[in-house]
């Protein structure tokens, strides 16, 4: 009974993991690409004849934000599908 409830903790721990993992990806990923956006506007905004020039880059730096939230996803679904940590109790 002892190594099943071990297990169980793993599990529960592993949960709210995922959940702050996932959480906290996606609420920096949105204040990133904010920030980048907003930057963008005003980069615009002051000289509008360097906007062509400033886009590919906001498209790029956004897309690396992304590229993190989604690698932290994909972190989370090998915890929530297969947790090594629960391998190492067995």
């Amino acid at each position: 009974m002892e190594h099943a409830v071990l297990i169980a903790n793993v599990q529960q721990f592993t949960a709210i993991a995922i959940g702050l993992m996932i959480g906290l990806a996606g609420v920096g990923a949105a204040i990133g690409v904010a920030l980048v956006g907003a930057k963008f506007l005003e980069g615009a905004a002051r000289q509008p004849e360097s906007a062509a020039a400033l886009q590919p880059k906001l498209f790029v730096i956004a897309g690396l934000v992304d590229a993190i939230f989604i690698i932290t996803v994909a972190v989370a679904l090998m915890f929530a599908f297969g947790n090594p940590l629960v391998a190492l109790i067995k």
